[in-house]
């Protein structure tokens, strides 16, 4: 897992301008019912990845600098691998200093960059993931409810 995250870190340190962090954080395979616990116990510093139905597959801890994967995870797909460059993206951003105006902010360059990932392989976020630009249009801006 070491090799694999060191190599997500350079592929986006080159491609996404993020800082080439190799401290890694750890990965934690956790149930899916834990996984939406997590999430939705409402602490800061979570940043989950939502896909199939809208299930949760990762989520990250920015303060723990923990990846949470769902149970079963493997990187034996480009989009299993995916759902690991879009939290790490998260994890990085945690080192960049960089200021976002919502939570929903900092998603824009996860997608973009779990996007481009895919690409890479012939596939896409809509293909692998149900994942379509009016849904990330509404993951990645902030938007305020009356």
């Amino acid at each position: 897992m070491e090799a694999l995250l060191s190599t997500i870190v350079t592929w986006l340190s080159i491609h996404f301008a993020l800082p080439a962090i190799h401290e890694h954080p750890r990965i934690e395979f956790v149930p899916p019912v834990q996984m939406a616990a997590l999430r939705y116990r409402g602490l800061a510093g979570r940043h989950a990845s939502l896909h199939a139905a809208n299930s949760i597959v990762a989520l990250y801890h920015r303060e723990r600098k923990i990846i949470y994967l769902a149970e079963g995870w493997n990187a034996r797909t480009p989009a299993e691998i995916s759902v690991l460059v879009h939290e790490m993206v998260h994890h990085l951003q945690s080192f960049s200093g960089e200021t976002y105006g919502c939570a929903q902010e900092m998603e824009k360059p996860a997608y973009r960059a779990q996007a481009q990932f895919l690409e890479q392989y012939g596939t896409s976020l809509e293909r692998e993931f149900g994942i379509d630009g009016l849904t990330l249009i509404v993951r990645t801006n902030c938007m305020d409810v009356p």
